[in-house]
């Protein structure tokens, strides 16, 4: 492949490419794709990834573009649509200047990336729901509720998925705040001072599951992990606890503010 570009799909419509790597002129750069029209165009109307090994000749395509992609010498392209909830949120590109057909691994390497932003989107668009969600109910709703309402096991719920959903954002700052709403959570059915805060991370992972009733075989697909990787983190709350068993230990964490 020598070169890879794409860019954001506005209002699952129109596309403008903003992303290149590879490029040797800036002749596509900024262009917006018109619904339907050219190779990316044509992507995000029938949401399906097109390959052209001859773009200028090309009969699947319009050819509405074929100025600025001469200028940048590309003979054959694939573009993918990165799709989230049947909404074309971006398009991917990968292409070659040479009279040559696009190999197998060129066509799937667009095709693995565009799937693995999807999941990201997915991901993030997830947990920007669920914090627009609970950012008032954090200090107010939160706290007048009342850990033995079931108001409250629907934010022992939310506290957990948001824990896990941390675990799959590659963006950091995301993440971080993702990991402050857990502690606001946490904080809303906590008593005045905390005598004991030493849990790790993966700890309070696998405790906020395991209070939800899961297994440990759950608790292990939901955070990516070994079924005794997770039966270790637990083994290991329940000592720095004090407790002997599963329910004793959540019981306790919850008593202590650790969890909501």
């Amino acid at each position: 492949m020598d070169l890879a570009f794409g860019g954001v799909v506005v209002r699952g419509r129109h596309a403008q490419l903003t992303e290149f790597t590879g490029n040797a002129t800036n002749a596509l750069f900024g262009l917006t794709l018109g619904f339907g029209m050219g190779l990316g165009g044509k992507v995000v109307a029938l949401q399906r990834p097109i390959a052209v090994n001859d773009y200028a000749n090309s009969k699947q395509i319009s050819h509405h573009y074929d100025l600025m992609v001469a200028a940048e010498g590309i003979h054959a392209v694939v573009a993918a649509p990165v799709v989230v909830n049947r909404t074309v949120r971006a398009v991917m590109y990968g292409a070659v200047r040479q009279s040559v057909a696009l190999g197998d691994r060129t066509v799937d390497s667009v095709m693995r990336a565009a799937r693995g932003l999807e999941q990201s989107l997915a991901v993030r668009d997830e947990v920007v729901s669920r914090l627009a969600a609970l950012s008032e109910p954090t200090d107010t709703t939160a706290r007048s509720v009342g850990p033995t309402s079931p108001r409250w096991e629907t934010i022992r719920e939310a506290y957990a998925e948001l824990r896990i959903l941390a675990q799959q954002l590659t963006d950091d700052e995301l993440r971080d705040r993702v990991v402050g709403v857990c502690d606001k959570l946490a904080d809303a059915g906590a008593p005045a001072s905390r005598p004991f805060s030493g849990l790790s991370s993966r700890e309070l992972d696998v405790l906020s599951c395991v209070a939800l009733g899961r297994t440990n075989a759950d608790v292990a697909d939901e955070l990516g992990l070994r079924a005794e990787t997770v039966k270790s983190y637990l083994r290991s709350a329940m000592r720095r606890l004090g407790c002997h068993t599963r329910m004793e230990t959540v019981v306790t964490a919850r008593g202590l503010g650790l969890l909501p």
